[in-house]
């Protein structure tokens, strides 16, 4: 049964300390909290938050977003633990999940395919003005990212590989607002991933104002880049790394590699990864691979555009007018999605 959903847009100009507050207000009007808090009672954390480390890897690689942690904190009123628990992405596990990455010439398009119950339902636009980078795209967990471009073009997705042997690090949805918050290109997003500590095995696909595109494939061990134009959730370098099942994955790349092509225009690439008749798209939600939102990145036009659910209506940011100060005129974004599970903030 099609379930009608929606995401939020939401706009903010300012320092961190002020967007973790913004970010608190809008907290307290959804369910998200009372959904985390069960979500927390069912399965307790298997791991300790450590605040003296989780500040001092921020202060390392991102102090402004401990600011905007701290405005979350005071507006919330949790102990400083459950803050960094729910939202900073430090040493926490995420799920297995599925996603399918397309580059064309010129543009990147993705399917985040999760689990409703962990998505957001929110799209964000943030420029701030105490450091880091302006960006545009979906957020994970409030703070985090799924996917995303930044003023300088630079655009990012990430595809689960696998969870086994854990390190001390951050997770994909905090190491893609990193990307997108400190590195202006794919040389230094390179040197961030090689550099900042991974709590679990994941692919980051980036391309860059100048066209240029990478993948890396990175785990706690180790991080290696390699070029190639798609991807799903196995490793082609570090196969020692993957997952003993990876069968669907394999088949869903080759589906796509047979379907697509480096010169395909950016409209074919989104229908087919839109579409449910090109089993792209999944529908796969109980079983944390549903595919919720398509999106794409056009970084030398500072352009992207999403449609949230099956073939879903296509919505165009400009990101440049944004950046130049003209409001968007979207309140939010709806579609349609094959599950009777609600976003986490329903």
């Amino acid at each position: 049964m099609l379930q009608n959903v929606n995401m939020q847009t939401f706009e903010f100009r300012g320092n961190h300390y002020d967007h973790g507050v913004a970010q608190a207000e809008w907290l307290k009007s959804t369910k998200m909290l009372e959904n985390r808090d069960k979500e927390w009672k069912i399965r307790r954390p298997r791991f300790d938050i450590d605040i003296d480390e989780t500040k001092k890897i921020y202060q390392e690689f991102a102090p402004p977003i401990w600011d905007e942690l701290m405005g979350l904190q005071d507006t919330l009123k949790y102990p400083l633990e459950q803050i960094l628990l729910n939202y900073g992405h430090y040493r926490v596990y995420a799920k297995d999940s599925g996603c399918s990455i397309f580059l064309g010439t010129d543009y990147m398009v993705r399917n985040y395919d999760y689990n409703p119950a962990t998505y957001d339902g929110r799209f964000s636009l943030f420029q701030p003005n105490d450091g880091g980078y302006a960006q545009i795209g979906p957020t994970s967990r409030v703070t985090g990212r799924m996917d995303g471009m930044n003023e300088h073009g630079l655009s990012m997705g990430y595809n689960f590989m696998h969870r086994k042997k854990p390190g001390d690090g951050f997770v994909c949805y905090m190491i893609g607002r990193l990307i997108l918050e400190t590195c202006k290109n794919i040389d230094e997003a390179v040197a961030l991933l090689k550099e900042i500590p991974h709590r679990t095995s994941f692919s980051y696909i980036l391309m860059d104002k100048q066209n240029r595109r990478i993948t890396v494939e990175a785990t706690p061990r180790s991080v290696v880049t390699k070029q190639n134009n798609l991807c799903t959730n196995h490793f082609e370098v570090l196969t020692h790394e993957n997952r003993n099942y990876i069968k669907e994955s394999i088949e869903r790349y080759n589906r796509i590699e047979h379907i697509t092509n480096e010169h395909m225009s950016l409209e074919d690439a989104i229908r087919y990864f839109n579409d449910p008749q090109y089993e792209i798209y999944s529908k796969l939600f109980k079983s944390w691979s549903g595919t919720i939102h398509t999106s794409a990145y056009i970084p030398d036009q500072l352009q992207m555009k999403i449609a949230l659910g099956e073939n879903g209506m296509l919505h165009t940011f400009n990101f440049q007018d944004w950046l130049d100060g003209k409001p968007i005129d979207l309140n939010s974004i709806s579609g349609q999605i094959d599950t009777d599970i609600l976003f986490a903030s329903e």
